[in-house]
């Protein structure tokens, strides 16, 4: 198993980076938002723990930059019907902190709300893992969401799908802007844009 990525980001794309390694491999790697926002620009060094995986139509690779929000993610893909999809939209709608907090609190309202769960799946997943997410906020640093988790949760409250938000998110975060306001405002725009 490839449990750990380091070396050189070469590029951002969308949901994805790639990490040329010291040995000249280049690893695609699936980062949520958070992470995403967290890295460090084109050319810096990067480690990111790393899931693998592997399915009948491919091999993937997801990465995070802390190792208790890798764990989140290997904890959700062990729910019932949970593929590594609907665990990357859970992460980088809510946030890790926010992820965990609403499983263990049973928020269904707050898992629901993330594009591909419906009020039934998030209460099989509210049932299934309380228990097995109960320390993990322990091992969470504190700090609260990143500027993108907030700029996707104030898109959702104004009405937006989840998916419509954290795809415009990510594409005015990949143009430059990081603070919230500025996030929210140039999403807002390119969803403005895209419907006229």
């Amino acid at each position: 198993m490839i449990a750990l990525v380091s070396g050189i980001l070469r590029e951002r794309e969308g949901e994805a980076v790639l990490v040329e390694t010291p040995g000249g491999v280049g690893y695609l790697v699936t980062v949520p938002l958070g992470v995403q926002q967290r890295l460090p620009a084109p050319g810096s060094t990067v480690a990111l723990y790393t899931e693998l995986v592997v399915r009948e139509d491919g091999w993937s690779l997801y990465g995070f930059d802390r190792a208790a929000e890798r764990t989140i993610f290997q904890r959700l893909l062990g729910a019932t019907g949970f593929g590594p999809k609907l665990a990357l939209a859970l992460l980088s709608t809510l946030g890790p902190e926010r992820t965990v907090r609403s499983i263990v609190t049973r928020d269904l309202a707050a898992l629901a709300s993330v594009s591909g769960i419906g009020r039934k799946k998030a209460e099989k997943l509210a049932v299934e893992l309380a228990d097995r997410f109960k320390e993990l906020p322990q091992q969470l640093p504190t700090g609260g969401t990143g500027p993108g988790e907030e700029a996707v949760q104030a898109l959702v409250r104004l009405g937006y799908a989840p998916a419509q938000a954290e795809e415009a998110v990510r594409a005015v975060h990949a143009a430059g802007p990081t603070d919230t306001p500025l996030l929210i405002r140039q999403a807002l725009q390119r969803l403005a844009a895209r419907k006229g």
